[in-house]
């Protein structure tokens, strides 16, 4: 194991929630879980709003230093859309991640069909215009984000299919695509550990993979069924940088996990959820839903994090 921290890696924002419906621009019942990005040097936030129906759709916010003064687009900006089927009961929890090699941005959602939720593409230029790629993995399958790089001439996307047999599990998945539209070469990259773990009922990504020069750092989350119901928590990854196939290190202990009574009670408790994180000046900026009810900041030093993930076990898959 490796040396224990002292405390939690993350530290949250003063001004947290920094989002919630009582900024929003237009009715709804909650507002979390929301992709990030650096857009024309403000942070811009692809917001999962959820409206009185139950269902979700995509709205965005903009801000110069991701702290204050949000800008919130006075409409819906990506709404599920009739043409679609699998977006019949919503799109959410997007990841965003720039495609250097098609200049565009890349927005991985769970659209929820009635099959079950499903992990659906689109790509925009400006966020303001979107082409939908479709559904491009079956039911039930979410948490999904792409790499923004090729692998041997192939697109990579990480995501969090479910098995039902012989017992309900959720692993951490790779793929790869030629095209973005057909994926094949499906294994699993991490699974949710057996016995007491924080970890141990299932895992998916969170924030999509950050390029460092040590590696693929991977945020994920971890959830453990408890008598009181779930709670979910931080873990983090080091994958190679050219193969990310395979992992570097793991985590044993959580990293963040929920503690205020905003991230403890809301429309599902004990949720620290975050689609998306952004790095200014070194610092590491992650956004998160907070049970579900509304939008929290917490920052680390990136020099930190890469710390703290190489010091922890090399990894064994069969410790899982």
């Amino acid at each position: 194991m490796n040396k224990s921290m002292k405390g939690e890696l993350f530290v949250r924002c003063a001004q947290n929630p920094i989002l919630s419906v009582k900024d929003w621009p237009y009715p709804a019942n909650s507002v979390f879980n929301a992709g990030a990005a650096i857009v024309d040097n403000q942070t811009l936030l692809l917001v999962r709003v959820e409206d009185f129906r139950g269902a979700s759709h995509l709205t965005v916010a903009r801000s110069a230093d991701g702290i204050h003064d949000w800008q919130i687009d006075t409409q819906p900006t990506l709404e599920p859309d009739p043409a679609y089927p699998e977006e019949v009961w919503g799109i959410e929890d997007p990841r965003i991640t720039w495609l250097d090699e098609l200049r565009e941005w890349a927005i991985t959602y769970t659209a929820f069909s009635s099959g079950g939720p499903l992990v659906s593409l689109a790509t925009t230029k400006d966020f303001r215009h979107f082409n939908r790629l479709g559904a491009v993995m079956p039911p039930e399958d979410k948490d999904a984000a792409l790499f923004p790089v090729k692998f041997n001439g192939l697109w990579a996307m990480l995501h969090r299919p479910v098995v039902g047999f012989p017992h309900i599990e959720g692993h951490i998945w790779l793929s790869t695509s030629p095209d973005l539209e057909h994926w094949g070469r499906h294994q699993i990259l991490l699974h949710a550990r057996q016995g007491s773990w924080w970890d141990s009922n299932r895992i998916g990504l969170s924030a999509p993979p950050m390029q460092t020069e040590h590696g693929w750092l991977i945020l994920y989350h971890g959830v453990r069924a408890t008598a009181s119901g779930s709670i979910y928590r931080l873990g983090l990854a080091l994958l190679d940088l050219n193969n990310p196939a395979r992992v570097l290190r793991r985590s044993d202990e959580w990293i963040f996990g929920p503690k205020t009574a905003y991230e403890r009670e809301g429309d599902v408790d004990d949720v620290v959820f975050p689609c998306g994180w952004t790095v200014r000046d070194g610092t590491v900026y992650m956004y998160y839903g907070a049970a579900d009810s509304c939008i929290a900041l917490a920052t680390a030093k990136l020099k930190d994090i890469l710390d703290y993930v190489l010091g922890c076990p090399v990894y064994k898959p069969s410790g899982d």
